[in-house]
């Protein structure tokens, strides 16, 4: 014989009770024990479905939770440059600004802070940039 499910086997072992119960007590109680036979196996399907609807909510919920975890991808070339653009034009000014009131520490200091701006952003919009290096050369592990 296959081996069963146990709640397989319980199904099995309530169909049986019904059908002796159904010899015990004749035809007249012939309704009564089917409706209740099939309320049993409603309510083990409604239990199923129930299982399952909850199991997809809460994986559709944690892949919802790592969309919000994960940065969103640059769609455009504007999104994906626009910004070092913009910094660079910016630093222009300011290099110049800085050159006038504090000389070469001033505007090394500018463009520390243009390189570093633009650091910030390049991990925030692709977070693997700083894990890169140490994956590469990481040994694989064995299962």
């Amino acid at each position: 014989m296959d081996t069963l499910d146990p709640r397989d086997a319980e199904l099995r072992k309530d169909l049986d009770a019904t059908v002796r119960a159904r010899r015990e007590l004749g035809e007249e109680y012939d309704s009564a024990l089917v409706d209740s036979f099939l309320e049993k196996v409603e309510q083990r399907i409604d239990d199923a479905v129930e299982r399952r609807v909850r199991r997809q909510l809460a994986e559709r919920q944690m892949a919802a939770a790592r969309e919000t975890r994960r940065p969103k991808p640059a769609d455009s070339w504007a999104e994906r440059y626009g910004f070092a653009l913009i910094t660079l034009v910016l630093a222009i000014p300011l290099s110049a600004i800085s050159g006038a009131l504090a000389g070469l520490a001033g505007i090394v200091a500018t463009w520390f802070g243009v390189v570093g701006v633009n650091a910030v952003q390049a991990v925030r919009l692709h977070p693997e940039l700083l894990a890169g290096r140490r994956d590469r050369y990481r040994p694989a592990e064995d299962d």
